[in-house]
Order: C-alpha cells, then structure tokens, then sequence
C-alpha cells in the first residue's frame, strides 16, 4: 500500500487551515484530508457567533489565550490578502450594575497578561455615547474584536489546500485508526458505502466533535488524558431587524462562571441582523441542531437585562451549534490540545482535541504551530 506523507482528520476551519499551512511547506508532499459530511465546515465551523474575538478571557499561559492572540492579527491580514468579509465592528463587554464593574476591570487585566493592550474602560456617558441603547453602568470596548464570513473563509482555506495539491475526500468517514510500520493506518468508509484504507507518516486529527474518536481507536484512554468530548449545545435567536439596528457594536455581559460560555449576548453579522446567543448546555445527542422555541423565555429574560427595548415579539429561533468541549461538568475551563504524541509512543500523531471557541479565530495560528511542529520533528 502506498503511503502518503498527511492525512488530516476533518475539513472544519482548524483541519483545511492546517491542510493549507502544510502544503506550503512543500509541493512534494501528499496530504489527504478526509471528511465525513459532503462539505466542509457542516458542524462547529459554519454554527457560531463568526466572532474575530480578541483574547482578554483566557488563563494567563494557556494555549486558548496564545492562539488567540496571535490568530487575531493573522486571521485580519488573511482576510485583507483574499477579500474575505469582515468587519472590525469592536465588542462592549458591559457591567449592567456596579457589582460587576470589577469583573470588567479584571478582564482588562487579563487581556494585558495576554497581550491584549487596546482595551478601553468606559464609564456610564462613555458607554452611553457608544451604545445609547444599552442599559450599563460601564463597559470595556474591545476595538480589535470583529466579525467575519466564516464559510468564504473556508472557501479560501479550501482553494489554497487544492492549489497546494491536497486532496479533499468530502463523504469519507473514519471508522478505524491502526499502527503500522512507521506509521497509521487510516480506514474508511467511503460514499459507496464501501470500507477502504491508506496509509500515512502523519496523521493529523482535526475531527472536532468528534476529535476523542480518533485517540480512542489508537488505544489512548480520552478520560485519563483529558481528551474526552462533552459536547454542549448554544442556541442562538435572532433580534427584529427594526431592533437590530439600535446596537452598534458586539454587546456581551460578563463572562459565566468557569468559562462554560460567554453569556447570552449579542452578535451581529455582516447584512447587520443581530442575534441573541449563545446559550450553554450540556447534550449527550450531537445531531440535533433544534432550536427550543420554549427557550425564548429564557433568552428575553437575560437580554433585557441590558438592553431594555427588547420584546419578547422581537425574537425568533433561529440555529444552533456544538461545542467541543473537554471540559465536564462543573469542571476546571479546559485548555486546547495541540500535542504530537510521542510521550505515548504515537511519533506522527497530532491531536487538536477540545477546539472551542476562540477555534475561529486561531485557526491560522493552529496551523502554523501544527506545521512548526512538523519542521521540528524532521529535521
């Protein structure tokens, strides 16, 4: 059997940005990237806010804050370079009472740690200047916070993996994983149904949702390394188009508890609609992306909290999307997992497990550290 140099699991935004990065770094390499769905991007990829965010949450050291920072930047320049849809619309994380007005600094104090040094305290005029809609008693502006097209920028990751000479295998699903020789066997069930393999040097595992499968089927235990999926659900709704235009701005309260989610704030695209999500549950079924029309209490409850003009006639279902987490419940917030195994005896695997959010945003710098890795490992 003939072995190819990379196999990449999945073609969500983190797997075709590592396919693109590592067909860059040679002509000479084959890279094959398999995906289950008949597209790319179907699960987490195409079901989130589209938020260029800018890094202030995330533990100081940790490798979520890093990707984020450095993907920020990265991930503006990428669009620039190929005209993708933007917009660096600027977020107010905002104190709706004086109780959290120290969250809000301690974020600003966050984000210096992590390298984010344009954001701006705003008192109750300042605020009210920005967003005389919003009912806050301060805010913190981040500027360098954004929106983006998420699926022409999988276009152009797309494009750029098949100009690099990649090759995209849409409807392949991995049922199993194997060592052999100096390397993995990848078997697959292909769009016939049919089950087939390949072999590779390097197998690359940007499966998402499904990212704890592939340790699994090597023998790794997910729960002892801390690579097990939760998967939680975000239901998002979307704000009347004569309401949406009284924000400006992406309007997020403070942070939950844990980092389990960001709140149930305020997002706007492109066309400037504006939605109210996500919301943060944990789920045991990964295919359904119902939106619970009985949630809308829930969601007018929370935005009304600062943004007193909304009604409950102002709101409509409208998606969901999963999030990756390997964060269980009631658990510690949970890291990104970028790790070639070679502690574990697996030299040529890497694993991306637990890619949440700020996934969007580090995509471009993921891929270059998974390419770095690469380098390191063969020279």
């Amino acid at each position: 059997m003939e072995q190819l140099d990379f196999v990449v699991v999945g073609a969500g935004v983190v797997g075709l940005a590592v396919a693109a990065e590592i067909t860059k770094q040679g002509e000479d390499r084959s890279v094959i990237v398999l995906e289950r769905h008949s597209k790319f991007g179907q699960d987490t990829s195409s079901r989130n806010s589209e938020v260029i965010h800018a890094g202030m949450y995330y533990p100081t050291g940790s490798l979520k804050a890093a990707m984020c920072v450095e993907g920020n930047p990265l991930l503006y320049q990428f669009c620039e370079q190929y005209d993708i849809p933007h917009q660096r619309i600027g977020k107010i994380i905002v104190a709706r009472d004086e109780s959290e007005i120290s969250g809000i600094e301690n974020l600003i104090a966050q984000g210096k740690i992590n390298g984010v040094h344009d954001l701006q305290l705003l008192d109750r005029d300042q605020l009210a200047r920005l967003e005389p809609n919003v009912s806050a008693v301060a805010g913190v502006l981040s500027p360098s916070t954004g929106i983006i097209d998420s699926h022409k920028l999988m276009v152009q990751l797309e494009r750029l993996a098949l100009e690099g000479y990649a090759m995209l295998a849409y409807k392949h699903e991995v049922i199993r994983v194997s060592r052999v020789n100096a390397g993995y066997e990848v078997i697959f069930r292909g769009p016939d149904g049919e089950v087939d393999s390949l072999e590779c040097r390097w197998l690359i595992n940007c499966a998402g949702l499904y990212s704890d499968r592939i340790p699994e089927y090597l023998g790794i235990d997910t729960s002892k390394a801390g690579y097990k999926i939760y998967p939680v659900k975000g239901e998002y709704f979307s704000v009347s188009s004569s309401k949406s235009k009284l924000i400006s701005h992406l309007v997020y309260p403070p942070p939950l508890k844990g980092l389990k989610g960001l709140g149930t704030h305020v997002t706007k695209s492109l066309d400037g609609r504006a939605r109210l999500g996500p919301n943060a549950f944990y789920v045991q079924e990964m295919e359904s992306y119902d939106v619970e029309a009985e949630h809308l209490e829930e969601f007018y409850q929370a935005a009304k909290t600062y943004l007193p003009f909304i009604q409950r006639e102002d709101l409509q279902p409208d998606m969901a999307g999963m999030r990756a987490k390997i964060q269980a419940p009631d658990a510690p917030v949970a890291d990104f997992v970028v790790c070639h195994e070679t502690e574990r005896k697996f030299p040529g695997l890497i694993n991306l497990v637990g890619i949440e959010s700020p996934g969007l945003t580090s995509c471009l710098a993921l891929a270059k550290k998974v390419a770095g890795i690469i380098t390191a490992a063969e020279q």
